[in-house]
Formats: C-alpha cells, structure tokens, sequence
C-alpha cells in the first residue's frame, strides 16, 4: 500500500504492464528513477521525497521482473532492448518531455540505453556504480577491467563478477536459495557497508567455489533488519514483493550477453553518449569497483559531457548517504 508523499501509479501496453509509484506536481519536470538488483522502485524513497520536494514530478517503477510490474517467464524477454523498450512506453505515457533520469546498478544499462539510442528523451541523466559499455554491459566486457593485482586470473578468471557466471550456470539454484526464506535474504543482502572492506576480494569473487550466495546452506542466515538501510515498512514491501514474484525474473537480468550485445551494436555514432551525465562512485563498492578498477575507463571514452563524483559508501549509495548522493545531484544541477 502507497501513503503519502508517494502516489501509486502505472501504465500498460500489450507488451508489459509498469506499476510505480511517484510524488511531486504532476506538472513538475520529469525525473525518473530506474532501481537495480534486487530492488523496487520504493528504494528511492529519499530522492523521491527530496526532489519532489524542489518541484519535480518524481516516477520510481518496479522494473520489468519484480514489484508491480509483469514478471514474464521467458529469460529473452529480460534483455537489455526489452527493459529499454518498457521505459519508452513509461515516458510516453508520461507526455515523453524530456527526463532527467536517474539509475543504479542494473537500471544502468537500460538508462544508458536511453541515452544512446534515444538522446531525445533526455534532459540528463546520473547514474550509480554501473559505467557505460558502448560495446555492452556483458560480463565479457567488465570482466576485462578487473584489477588482477587483486584478482589474480589463475584463481579468479573473472574476479569479482563470479556471482555472473553463478546465474549463468546455476540459475535455478540461484532463485532457490534466494526464495527460500525471503525474509532472512532481504535481511542479509540489506547491510551497510564497512570501508575496511576495500582492498580485499570481494564476497562475490568465489560464489561459484562457494556454493552460490548462502552456500551449503542454500538459504539465507537468519539476522534483524539493519535498520540503517531499510525502515521497517519498506523492508515489508520488500518482503512481500519478492514473496509474490520470487527472483526468477530479477536474476534473468544477467542471462542476456548475446542480445544484450547485439543492442548496444546498433546504437549510433558507435554508441558515443552526448548527453550531460553525471556518474556516482561508490568509494567501498567491491563488485562495481570503479576506484581501483579499470571498470569506469570505456566510459569516459565514450561519454563526451561527463562528470564524476565519489561517495563514502558501499553499493547501495541512496540507501548508505542519501543525504550526500541528493546533495551531489543537485550540486552537479545548479552548477549546470
């Protein structure tokens, strides 16, 4: 159930059905929020109250695969071009002006979509932990910028991107174990980061030696809610969305290389981004480490009007500092 400041809203095509929730004037400048893995639209619960605040008309949508919105069974329909292809039919919906569009993690890839192949539907956009890939967001490709001072090949081929090759060759496996106590994997994958993490291998580099994400176990530890992250309210959202729709769709996302790949292919001027992008790094992000990774290099290759800024915090940087990711957003806006 929504409550105020949020308004529940949606949109449906023969395709897809996009549920969201938004806050704002309806007739404020369009900023849309694109969540990740695995996530709900609900997660931006801090930007949405902030910028609606200064007057924007804020949209969040549950992202194809979870929350409100369709949870097709065919791994195909998780690619890159269909995800893009929903949030085209999102912005129409909405009158298509252009929108200032902000995404994290797996939101990135259809964002960045946006930008390349549509430059028309965007005011800006920010983006958070995932860089652009103008060849594609493939594992192939970021597995290519891992740092092998830390990520030695002979022990870990593809560094910290293992948990990738889990979905790929375990997918069932993969949704069962994050199924099967949803209440305790919302828990544990909802956590503050520690800055004495970095430098260290990632928890993911192993998952496959290690059994998948709880290993033998196949279930998820039983821990409180860390309170610092999600409020008790939005970790029951939480809950409840993954207990309706499980995590087949969500994990889909990473099933796509070949489409994914060919997509990125047919973008023009080479995939070359012109639109003003504002990237976030999260300074103790150990899987989209963008600090001492060469994971961020393609983009400044391809992204003419780019800046950069990094924040003290760990993957889930609009959970971890909100206060600090809003702050840069409209830091990076007024000087713009």
């Amino acid at each position: 159930m929504v409550s105020a400041p949020f308004r529940a809203g949606g949109c449906e095509t023969p395709r897809h059905r996009t549920a969201w929730i938004e806050a704002g004037p309806l007739d404020g400048p369009l900023m849309i929020f694109v969540h990740g893995w695995p996530e709900l639209g609900i997660i931006w619960e801090h930007q949405l109250r902030h910028f609606a605040a200064a007057g924007w008309r804020c949209i969040a949508p549950d992202m194809r695969g979870y929350g409100g919105s369709s949870v097709p069974t065919r791994i195909g329909d998780y690619s890159i071009r269909e995800i893009t292809a929903d949030l085209i039919a999102l912005h129409d919906s909405l009158g298509g002006a252009p929108a200032l569009w902000v995404a994290h993690d797996w939101g990135c890839a259809p964002v960045w979509s946006i930008a390349a192949h549509h430059p028309d539907r965007c005011r800006r956009l920010v983006t958070i932990s995932v860089p652009y890939f103008a060849r594609g967001n493939t594992l192939d490709n970021v597995a290519a910028t891992v740092n092998r001072a830390l990520y030695p090949a002979e022990r870990y081929p593809v560094g910290q991107w293992d948990y990738w090759l889990y979905h790929r060759e375990h997918a069932g496996a993969a949704a069962a174990s994050l199924e099967a106590d949803v209440r305790a994997t919302i828990a544990a994958l909802y956590r503050r980061t520690s800055p004495d993490v970095v430098g260290k291998p990632s928890k993911f580099s192993d998952l496959r030696a290690r059994g998948g994400f709880f290993g033998a176990d196949r279930r998820a530890p039983t821990m409180p809610r860390d309170e610092t992250m999600l409020s008790e309210d939005t970790f029951e959202a939480f809950v409840a969305a993954f207990e309706r729709s499980g995590f087949h769709g969500a994990n889909a996302w990473y099933l796509n290389d070949a489409d994914n790949l060919a997509f990125a292919a047919e973008a023009p001027n080479f995939g070359r981004i012109d639109v003003a992008s504002l990237f976030i790094h999260a300074r103790w992000d150990t899987v989209c480490d963008t600090i001492h990774s060469a994971l961020a290099d393609p983009m400044r290759e391809d992204c003419t009007s780019l800046t950069e800024v990094t924040i003290d915090a760990g993957h889930m940087v609009m959970l971890e500092q909100p206060a600090a990711l809003n702050g840069a957003i409209d830091f990076w806006l007024n000087a713009n």
